[in-house]
């Protein structure tokens, strides 16, 4: 048979469950560690509930993934997930679906296996959001997700530390208000409210420009440039809101979020 004629009849199987992502609408891509709990437990062993060596590790996977090729606007970890923001016109790969899955999934791991000697597997979903206020709760979400489950882990370590059993302390703390879980941290000599905020709220990180002094060796002058430099912040609430629609803002207005300034 002639190859061109088989290379049409096969790539029509190939691409027959080919999906684009709609254009105009906001992308997100939130990455999950795959099988983390044995990586975490029986391989890696870590200072529980955080530890820093593990933290550093998403936080650089997530600086690599927003340099890799695609145009992000805005990335944010906690635990072993990360959420990564598409600008609004970004067009990669004609954003066909299996493309964005696969490579950022591969990049992923291969990021975090490098800095961490230890072989490590990200899954991927897309997540398409309609419109503005959508992008905003989508962080929020997570944010405060990341905030759940810092207090929780924070309490049950707390038990478990003074003797409790694994299933006791789940048993102690099902249904407990939140006020008692700070109380429980409180008298294991924990206040909470001083803990550091990324064990409580995750790592965000967008691009932001920034002014650096530089030399010109051809006048022999000092000379002050502007480039984009990636920017890690945090803060919660409204004004978590409002940082988000401000990066939203500048997506819509330039390529690079230069409107976002120090």
């Amino acid at each position: 048979m002639d190859f061109d004629i088989l290379d049409k009849q096969m790539r029509r199987f190939e691409q027959s469950l080919d999906r684009t992502m709609l254009e105009g609408i906001y992308l997100v891509a939130r990455l999950d560690g795959h099988g983390f709990t044995r990586l975490t437990k029986k391989e890696w062993d870590l200072e529980k509930p955080f530890d820093t060596r593990f933290r550093d590790a998403m936080v650089e996977t997530t600086m690599h993934l927003m340099d890799c090729g695609f145009r992000m606007i805005y990335g944010y970890t906690q635990s072993d997930e990360i959420s990564l923001l598409f600008h609004l016109a970004d067009d990669t790969f004609n954003r066909k679906e299996r493309k964005l899955l696969s490579i950022l999934s591969g990049e992923a791991s291969a990021a975090f296996s490098l800095y961490t000697g230890k072989l490590a597997v990200f899954d991927n979903r897309l997540v398409p959001l309609p419109n503005e206020e959508n992008v905003v709760d989508y962080f929020r979400w997570r944010q405060e997700d990341a905030h759940r489950n810092s207090l929780n882990s924070h309490c049950y370590w707390a038990l478990r530390k003074n003797g409790i059993p694994a299933s006791d302390a789940q048993k102690r703390m099902s249904g407990l208000p939140n006020s008692e879980k700070h109380e429980i941290l409180f008298r294991n000599g924990i206040n909470y409210n001083d803990l550091p905020l990324w064990q409580k709220r995750g790592v965000g990180m967008y691009y932001r420009a920034e002014q650096r002094q530089g030399f010109n060796p051809k006048t022999n002058e000092t000379t002050l440039f502007t480039r984009n430099m990636l920017h890690m912040d945090l803060p919660i609430g409204q004004e978590y809101s409002e940082l988000i629609k401000r990066i939203l803002r500048c997506d819509l207005e330039t390529e690079k979020c230069t409107t976002l300034t120090s």
